[in-house]
């Protein structure tokens, strides 16, 4: 079936309403939001299809993106939520309860892969339950989405980064509830990440069964296997295939970012993943589109900054969402950027945590933001003036 603007706009509002009642321009922006969604999605499916180098270059680094990052996080995703639903586990109330390690537990929390666990967090200081100092703490130890990229194609650097990152979000909170003398937090009602949409639908079966097998040719590659078909069907088209999906699903989705904590498990992990896998693709693209088309070769161009480059990286970090991050991650796993400038994005970066921040305290945000740049810019420079090879 073939979607238009129009239908996908139509199942907005569907889905808006199900989740109660909205304001027409919320629909309508919904919707427009979609149809960007769709174009894109539409965009790259043509340039898989195209003929020549073009295609055949897309069409691998589409099933690079599925095979190596996609089904490693819808496994991650899986496992998360179905512990959550199966055990009953609220961890907005685990936190409340917990005053005294607030602090680590929020942090843990960051260092999580993905945006849920710093989302949580940061919902639960804005209702009054976590102090100020979770929120710096998980999002000075959140990575975001771009750490499930690391984790697939650099595990060994994750195995640092990630650390790393949990123990500089601690120590910043605890200075930040010691020395920190503003009251930033405005009280709200509590904050509903995505409309629920409340049933498993076909496309998220047809993607866990996709991912499936993908987990296997997953697997095998990490292993240094070759396996060029799988039940009879190419691997290659098996990855083209689970990445066109996910963007389908991506497309057609009313959710943001992140999903709403009531879904099912499988209806959770195929919206986030898909959200992720698209920008996985944007930044896989991106970079070979730029090295096999227009020659550019962007390790020389980098040299030239290179001192620099940690602090472009913890800019870069301040931008909300998890596309830039994921962005910084592909070019370091390229040999383009270095160490330092990597674990300065990851400390200085928020992920999709920072948007419901925004929304609900602006001031808070920029005030955690800032205060995560000042770690960011200590470990950056000192990894990069007392270990410059590291990890490279």
């Amino acid at each position: 079936m073939t979607s238009t603007p129009e239908s996908v706009a139509a199942s907005a509002a569907a889905a808006a309403g199900s989740a109660g009642a909205a304001p027409s321009s919320v629909i309508a922006g919904l919707g427009a939001m979609q149809a960007r969604r769709l174009a894109f999605a539409l965009a790259l499916a043509a340039l898989a299809a195209a003929p020549g180098e073009l295609g055949a270059l897309t069409r691998g680094l589409m099933a690079d993106a599925f095979f190596q990052v996609s089904v490693f996080v819808a496994a991650t995703l899986m496992l998360f939520y179905g512990a959550e639903r199966l055990f009953r586990f609220n961890i907005a109330e685990a936190l409340q309860k917990s005053r005294g390690l607030q602090v680590p537990l929020a942090a843990l929390m960051g260092a999580t892969p993905g945006c849920g666990g710093a989302v949580v967090v940061v919902a639960a200081y804005t209702s009054g339950h976590v102090g100020f100092g979770a929120v710096v703490a998980t999002l000075t130890a959140t990575m975001g989405d771009a750490a499930f990229l690391l984790i697939a194609t650099r595990p060994d650097a994750a195995a640092v980064v990630l650390p790393l990152s949990f123990a500089v979000g601690i120590i910043s909170g605890w200075l930040v509830d010691r020395f920190n003398r503003i009251e930033y937090r405005t009280l709200t009602a509590e904050c509903r990440i995505a409309p629920r949409i409340g049933r498993i639908r076909l496309r998220d079966i047809a993607y866990g069964v996709l991912v499936l097998p993908g987990l296997v040719v997953g697997g095998a590659q990490i292993a240094q296997i070759e396996i060029d078909s799988l039940f009879g069907i190419p691997a290659l088209w098996l990855g083209v295939a689970g990445a066109l999906l996910g963007l389908f699903i991506r497309a057609v989705s009313p959710v943001h970012a992140m999903t709403n904590d009531e879904d099912p498990p499988l209806t959770r992990m195929a919206e986030e993943t898909s959200f992720i896998s698209v920008w996985v693709i944007a930044a896989f693209l991106a970079y070979d589109y730029l090295v096999a088309f227009a020659g550019v070769d962007l390790r020389a161009a980098f040299e030239v900054i290179l001192p620099l480059l940690p602090l472009v990286a913890i800019l870069v970090g301040f931008i909300p969402g998890c596309g830039p991050q994921v962005l910084v991650v592909t070019l370091y796993i390229n040999g383009v950027i270095p160490f330092a400038a990597l674990i300065g994005n990851a400390i200085s970066n928020d992920g999709d945590a920072l948007f419901p921040a925004i929304a609900l305290n602006p001031r808070a945000a920029v005030a955690a933001t800032l205060y995560s740049a000042v770690p960011a810019l200590v470990v950056a420079y000192g990894f990069y003036f007392l270990a410059p090879g590291f990890m490279n």
